[in-house]
């Protein structure tokens, strides 16, 4: 089989195993457990397809290797592999019937984000069908991929600090202030971590536009279609967190939604960070 089909095989059992599961547990948090690890292994076999010989692709391997373990470990820490489901698909569930539901889950949970973690990947099958010699612009592009790893690691790291000391401030009876992050990174975008996200897959497809020599390519729609996965989540997140947070309107009203930027001029309302 080619490379390709071997990730389209991969992909279809993965796709099986997360709705199987979904159904028997009621927990619709499979493919976000799966999410930082098949991408790994779509790239890795792409790299196999060349016999590791092509310098690109190692490196393109290496760096979507080095995404997964951080994400992992962020996902594992706050306890994603031990059943715990994101609230997200809670609230959606309460809003629509069990039908609706689990059309919702095997179309959009399920078949569009296991399609969309195939999708970001195929800039590898582009180096693949294009072995170009690795040259200075590649090893920019990886500088560039090492740096927003970095940053989403950076961001990632102050969300978790802050919730730890805002579920120590709950335990000691004090109600924390300010109620959600805005300070470091989050100071200049409201999710940072999203940013850096969708930068480092941006600049996956860069290295395969690199190898063929265009960026006029099809496997843009693997980043493009992230980042409208992003933006829907982010506006229904943020709906949220209104409701949760009053003062969380005056935050979207001072801080970039996405690209991180300079703050605009903090209104009376503003809490003190």
């Amino acid at each position: 089989m080619t490379p390709l089909i071997v990730v389209i095989v991969i992909a279809a059992a993965a796709s099986a195993f997360v709705w199987v599961s979904s159904l028997i547990t009621r927990d619709t948090s499979w493919v976000d457990r799966l999410w930082s690890i098949v991408p790994v292994i779509y790239v890795w076999v792409f790299a196999a397809g060349s016999g590791f010989t092509d310098a690109r692709l190692i490196l393109m391997a290496v760096l979507v290797t080095l995404w997964g373990a951080r994400l992992t470990f962020n996902f594992a820490r706050k306890g994603g592999y031990t059943g715990m489901e994101d609230y997200r698909w809670a609230i959606l569930r309460a809003r629509m019937s069990a039908a609706q539901f689990q059309v919702f889950n095997l179309l959009f949970i399920v078949l569009y984000q296991m399609a969309l973690l195939v999708l970001i990947t195929l800039p590898a099958l582009t180096a693949l069908e294009n072995p170009t010699p690795f040259g200075p612009l590649d090893a920019l592009i990886g500088i560039a991929f090492l740096a927003a790893l970095a940053g989403e690691t950076i961001a990632d790291q102050q969300q978790w600090n802050f919730h730890r000391w805002k579920q120590a401030e709950v335990a000691a009876g004090r109600e924390p202030a300010p109620r959600f992050l805005q300070t470091g990174l989050w100071r200049y975008s409201r999710h940072p971590n999203f940013f850096f996200e969708q930068t480092q897959w941006w600049l996956l497809f860069l290295l395969g536009a690199s190898a063929a020599g265009t960026v006029m390519l099809w496997t843009v729609a693997g980043p493009a279609l992230l980042t409208v996965l992003f933006v829907g989540s982010t506006i229904f997140t943020e709906s949220i967190s209104r409701e949760k947070y009053p003062e969380y309107a005056d935050y979207q009203a001072r801080v970039s939604a996405i690209v991180p930027w300079f703050p605009r001029r903090r209104t009376a309302n503003t809490m003190t960070a």
